[in-house]
């Protein structure tokens, strides 16, 4: 997400931090290129006008032009800049008043609302609260369905919709049975249309007056730029809504919605969609957000992500065969099913400080690819060469290449990797585990 616009900036920023000395022009011609960065970005032109503005104000003070570092002080300035345009804050979900909570999902057919349901669903979940999706959208062939199969999948109960009632009944005989159900949350699908048309709205409000939701969260693809913040400028005039939720960001090189929708709207961007799994769900943090954006990654959320997903139980596991320096390929194998779950290694990049810029100055794309043939070949191993890699011969390395669908030559530079790998971490561990890097622990 945001590549093109953080690479753009990360060129304009890397020839103002050669300046030793900033005068007026200098930081006219970096505000240019950011206001054309921003532009191509998709984000609202009357969004960047005011940025800039600001940015400008600022930089001209002796803030910046009597610093000894004054590309860092503009670096920061921006980046205060975008945190503010995109809310300061986390805006969490309003899980105060009454019980059960309601979250009512809206937006347009086609943004994904029925997987963020099961998404929001599972994200809930895990934080200890019971979700119950209700299923509101009649019209479109299978939505129920959908909404069926992604609940008997997450283990939450689904609301049995009868499709002969109307929406604005559904959703309100649906809380009625919310606590018999044991749930504490409730999740409306409601129908979208391709574009809005009054016929919508109107169901839309007629479900918003019958069920007094807690929060109504707009669902919106960010991959249509400017498109989603109109989408989100005629909803909020109708509802009124609480938050934003904007699907597919793993796939927006440009971010101009997420830059964009706060400063129209003024309704928080609440979460974001990074990818097609149930658990790609993600809180936003206009902080981090910028971070990302200005190439200094994310290490806060990754993380958070990491502590929520890796299983503490293997973690103690590990810990104790790195003490006893007996770190062998089932516990490799173990530790690449665990990083699996932090999402792709391109995902999981991004997040690192810098290497968004190394990939964009070199261009490395991580290879999933080579993950999937690593797992291939330790699975084609028995359960006695995992243990014990060094009683691989050239005739057991041939069935394995055989049983994995790869070459000799990948096992023997897997296995020589490993080697080096296992050797790195018995050097660490032999000074004391205490040594040994976080990663480990």
């Amino acid at each position: 997400m945001f590549e093109n616009l953080s690479e753009k900036l990360g060129k304009t920023f890397k020839n103002l931090r050669g300046c030793g000395r900033l005068t007026e022009n200098n930081i006219q011609d970096a505000l240019k290129e950011v206001r054309l960065a921003l532009l191509e970005a998709d984000v609202n032109y009357k969004v960047v006008k005011k940025f800039i503005e600001d940015v400008r104000q600022r930089s001209m003070g002796q803030e910046v032009l009597g610093s000894l570092t004054p590309g860092q002080q503009v670096i920061k300035i921006v980046n205060a800049e975008l945190i503010r345009l995109m809310g300061e804050s986390r805006q969490e979900l309003d899980f105060t008043g009454r019980t059960p909570f309601t979250l009512m999902l809206v937006g347009l057919q086609g943004s994904g609302k029925t997987t963020t349901a099961g998404k929001l669903a599972l994200y809930l979940r895990k934080r200890g609260r019971n979700p119950y999706l209700v299923p509101a959208d009649i019209y479109r062939p299978a939505a129920v369905e959908q909404l069926e199969k992604l609940g008997s999948q997450l283990g939450v109960p689904v609301y049995e919709t009868e499709k002969k009632r109307k929406p604005e009944e559904i959703c309100k005989d649906a809380l009625s049975k919310a606590g018999a159900a044991g749930g504490d949350t409730l999740i409306f699908d409601t129908a979208g249309r391709l574009h809005i048309d009054e016929a919508l709205m109107e169901e839309l409000v007629r479900i918003k007056d019958g069920i007094q939701p807690t929060e109504i969260l707009l669902v919106a693809d960010a991959m249509t730029g400017q498109d989603a913040v109109n989408v989100a400028k005629h909803f909020n005039e109708r509802l009124d809504i609480s938050g934003v939720i904007l699907t597919k960001m793993e796939g927006d090189a440009r971010g101009g919605a997420a830059l964009s929708v706060k400063a129209v709207t003024d309704t928080p961007i609440k979460f974001i969609g990074v990818g097609e799994k149930l658990d790609a769900l993600e809180p936003f943090y206009p902080e981090r957000m910028a971070s990302r954006i200005l190439g200094m990654g994310d290490v806060v959320s990754l993380i958070e992500k990491a502590q929520m997903e890796f299983d503490e139980k293997e973690a103690l596991k590990l810990e104790k065969k790195l003490k006893k320096r007996e770190f062998d390929l089932e516990d490799f194998q173990a530790q690449l099913k665990q990083m699996k779950k932090l999402g792709s290694l391109e995902q999981i990049l991004g997040m690192l400080p810098g290497m968004g810029q190394l990939k964009q100055l070199k261009g490395l794309k991580p290879n999933e690819k080579d993950l999937v043939k690593i797992e291939a070949i330790i699975n084609s191993m028995t359960k006695e060469e995992r243990r014990n890699y060094k009683i691989i011969n050239g005739s057991r390395r041939k069935r394995i290449a055989l049983g994995s669908g790869t070459k000799i030559q990948d096992v023997n530079r897997i296995l020589k990797n490993f080697a080096q790998m296992k050797k790195m971490v018995e050097n660490m561990t032999r000074k004391g585990f205490q040594n040994v890097p976080a990663m480990f622990q």
